[in-house]
């Protein structure tokens, strides 16, 4: 066995369960997921439900984690936790869902006297995303963060000496978020939830997309009009391969517009999705 020293990550967001050990060497060592279950036909879960579901996968997850590390003959002998605990980092931020992993970390922080690092959701992705991408290395960029419950468009700009990013929201949407909209089609055409998965494959059948509007005003979006128009023309019969096409297609026009605005506006060439 090699002794690795490391840090545990832990995110408990909708609609995912997640804890990672990443190396000194910014490599990951082990790690586990689990997408939340949702019932056939269902387009979501009360919060309640979420912390439930997260408290039982999160005793699973570290055990199947370790399990991994151990097949790797690695010894882990953690430093520090992070772990979210709130969507966005704004004062008034708030969602139980990572009430279930916020409460584990500081308890395994304060059993093991570790240093605990509380980050909000959208500063993980943020940060997760330079790490896979490697980049953007720019003092000031654009993030784009589009989930199941944000689209937001956003300027990030490192702060010294701490190297942490000021996250302000220039744009998003106005109404749904991008995953409401794959999300309400997908179960429309039958799909699982959450949709995107199996929306991606029954899009690569099409043709060609069906076309629905974008509606795009600078950097202020909407994808309700849009997934309105969808949902009307799956009741007139379009065909389900070119109607999922065609929600990619939406998602990824409203995405550029809404970038190459926000890029003119605050005078930035890069972006991090």
């Amino acid at each position: 066995m090699r002794l690795e020293e490391v840090y545990l990550g832990i995110d408990t967001s909708c609609y995912t369960t997640s804890l990672c050990f990443l190396g000194r060497d910014g490599a990951v060592k082990a790690e586990a997921r689990r997408i939340l279950t949702v019932r056939e036909g269902r387009c979501g879960l009360q919060q309640s439900e979420m912390v439930y579901q997260h408290t039982r996968n999160l005793p699973d997850l570290m055990e199947q984690a370790l399990q991994e590390a151990r097949e790797r003959e690695l010894a882990l002998k953690v430093l520090a936790i992070g772990v979210s605990t709130q969507p966005r980092p704004l004062p008034d931020s708030y969602m139980p869902a990572f009430l279930a992993g916020a409460g584990l970390a500081r308890s395994l922080a304060a059993v093991n006297q570790l240093p605990l690092y509380a980050i909000s959701h959208q500063e993980n992705h943020l940060e997760a995303g330079i790490w896979s991408a490697g980049g953007p290395a720019a003092e000031r960029f654009l993030l784009l963060h589009a989930s199941g419950g944000t689209t937001d468009l956003l300027l990030a700009e490192r702060q010294e000496p701490e190297g942490r990013y000021l996250l302000t929201q220039v744009g998003g949407s106005k109404d749904l978020h991008a995953g409401q909209f794959v999300d309400r089609v997908g179960v429309a055409l039958g799909l699982s939830f959450p949709a995107g998965p199996a929306l991606e494959r029954l899009a690569a059948a099409a043709s060609q997309p069906l076309e629905l509007p974008v509606a795009v005003q600078k950097t202020q979006v909407s994808l309700s009009g849009p997934a309105t128009a969808a949902l009307r023309q799956l009741k007139a019969g379009a065909d389900p391969a070119a109607l999922a096409a065609g929600v990619e297609y939406v998602l990824s026009e409203t995405f550029v517009r809404m970038l190459r605005n926000g890029a003119d506006r605050y005078q930035v060439d890069q972006v991090l999705l």
